[in-house]
C-alpha cells in the first residue's frame, strides 16, 4: 500500500473515531480521488452541505448515496483497501 493510500486510511480511521480535524487535515492535503470522497463526507458530517456537495462533484459519488456517514466511511475504507 503506498503512502498516500495509507494516509487516507488513517484519515478515515480518525473520522470513524470522531477526530474530524485530523481526518480533514489529511484529506485536504491529498490529491488521490478517494481523498475527495473523504473530504465530501467530512463536510457532510460537519453539516456544511454546500462544501460537501462541491467535493462530491469531484468524485463519482453523490451526496444522497449514503444516509449514514459511518457506513459511507466504511465503504471508503474498503475502497482504500482494494486500491
Amino acid at each position: 500500500m503506498n503512502d498516500e493510500i495509507q494516509a487516507l486510511k488513517s484519515s478515515v480511521e480518525f473520522a470513524l473515531n470522531g477526530d474530524w480535524h485530523r481526518a480533514h487535515q489529511i484529506a485536504q492535503d491529498a490529491s488521490h480521488p478517494l481523498a475527495h470522497w473523504i473530504h465530501a463526507v467530512l463536510h457532510k458530517i460537519e453539516g456544511d452541505e454546500w462544501n460537501s456537495r462541491y467535493w462530491y462533484r469531484r468524485t463519482d459519488k453523490h451526496y444522497e448515496d449514503y444516509a449514514d456517514s459511518t457506513a459511507e466511511l466504511q465503504a471508503i475504507l474498503q475502497a482504500l483497501l482494494d486500491a
